[in-house]
């Protein structure tokens, strides 16, 4: 809870500078992997609470290395710790993954990688002060919340912030190109095209459904000029969700910017812990938390999907051949991205749509991945690693398909063309 202590909107402005982008060599990366769980024989019945809730508890009972959270629906989400290489972080969530499948398995559950539910509606299983708030507050703009907490999952993937000088590994580089290459990763990894059993007209509805939600939370802060200070204007002016109280309801307020909280001081001053949790409610397709986090990614089908998407993000940004290389490839995607930020301009939105069935966002693509796939040995990536992304590559990238095609099939007899 927060504390009493009330800080100066510099203070403030100080304090998001100091910690949003913690500049160096790139050398740590991390993933975050989100998964609906359900029952595999009765995949469109909701999951009973007290069948979820005992799967909650003895999860969170495992001695994994990752941390275990859930989200509001009961997607279970595992937080890989800082790995120095590509390959220990596969390794160190793959042995987490073992254990937590093999959990649900005698409970007679399974982890599913979509990126949002293709069987259920949404439901919110959290009660926490916290969701409680949120769903109050995105209802009012429309369905779009809901479905994102409770029925979206994806892969994010942490890379380091990068290099305070300018060049292919330098801190403003990264951020750029994390928004241009973030449209073609969110084409090639597209994978949830269903809602309830129908298409949707998305290859990713998760996508969709991020930028159908509230701009000032959801969007990309304005691009140009220095990230740190993009950034901190982003928080401040974005709308506050919840003022927390120890001993009362949250109050969920309505268009009242964190900023002006801080200049009214009403219902009482914010406080340090305030801006920290404020920050926490906002969901940008790259979230600068020291390193950037990138959020753009659809949770991936199979025990290993996921790798591939961790590995060629990894290899594009922290090869610096390969991040020169890359930049050169997505920089011309600008132009039809135009300058509304990300995800609400043209680029995500066909990326969103059509997947790599869009030809601008295939040609990336097949470039982004041949300068992945000669970039992994040189950062180390194990032999398994390096045959996914091949893999991938040749079943999707190559002919201009995603995964969410291999799911429309059934339903269109086409490879996916609605």
């Amino acid at each position: 809870m927060p504390d009493d202590k009330a800080i100066s909107e510099a203070e403030m402005e100080a304090r998001l500078h100091g910690i949003c982008f913690k500049t160096g060599p790139p050398r740590r990366i991390g993933v975050e992997l989100e998964w609906l769980l359900y029952d595999p024989h009765i995949p469109a019945r909701p999951i009973e609470a007290a069948r979820l809730e005992a799967a909650v508890t003895a999860l969170r009972g495992l001695p994994l290395r990752s941390a275990i959270t859930f989200e509001p629906g009961g997607q279970v989400e595992l937080s890989s710790l800082p790995a120095d290489s590509l390959t220990a972080c596969v390794e160190s969530a793959a042995a987490d993954l073992v254990l937590v499948r093999s959990l649900l398995s005698g409970l007679g559950l399974d982890l599913a990688g979509h990126g949002h539910d293709p069987w259920r509606p949404p439901r919110r299983f959290l009660t926490t002060p916290r969701y409680e708030c949120m769903e109050t507050y995105f209802d009012r703009r429309g369905p779009a919340g809901r479905s994102m907490m409770c029925s979206t999952a994806s892969v994010q993937v942490c890379v380091d912030a990068g290099h305070e000088e300018p060049g292919p590994l330098g801190m403003a580089r990264r951020w750029r190109l994390a928004h241009l290459l973030g449209a073609v990763l969110t084409a090639a990894f597209a994978n949830s095209p269903l809602r309830q059993g129908r298409p949707t007209g998305y290859r990713s509805t998760r996508q969709a459904v991020w930028t159908a939600m509230e701009p000032g939370r959801t969007h990309a802060p304005p691009d140009g000029g220095d990230p740190r200070t993009a950034w901190a204007h982003y928080v401040l002016d974005a709308p506050v969700m919840a003022i927390r109280d120890e001993k009362a309801p949250w109050a969920v307020p309505s268009g009242v910017t964190f900023r002006q909280w801080a200049r009214t001081g009403l219902p009482r001053p914010p406080t340090l812990d305030d801006l920290d949790f404020h920050a926490s409610t906002l969901f940008p397709p790259v979230r600068p938390r020291g390193h950037l986090e990138l959020r753009m990614i659809d949770a991936q089908s199979g025990e290993d999907g996921w790798i591939v998407p961790l590995a060629v993000t990894v290899a594009l940004f922290d090869d610096p051949q390969a991040a020169e290389t890359v930049y050169r490839v997505v920089k011309p995607l600008a132009e039809t991205a135009g300058a509304r930020p990300a995800p609400g301009n043209r680029l995500w939105r066909a990326a969103a749509r059509h997947g790599l069935a869009d030809p601008e966002l295939r040609a990336a693509a097949v470039s982004c991945f041949a300068t992945a796939l000669e970039a992994l040995p040189r950062i180390g990536a194990s032999p398994a690693i390096v045959a996914a992304v091949a893999g991938f590559t040749d079943r999707y990238v190559a002919r201009g398909r995603c995964p969410a095609d291999d799911l429309l099939a059934p339903l269109t007899g086409k490879e996916g063309r609605p």
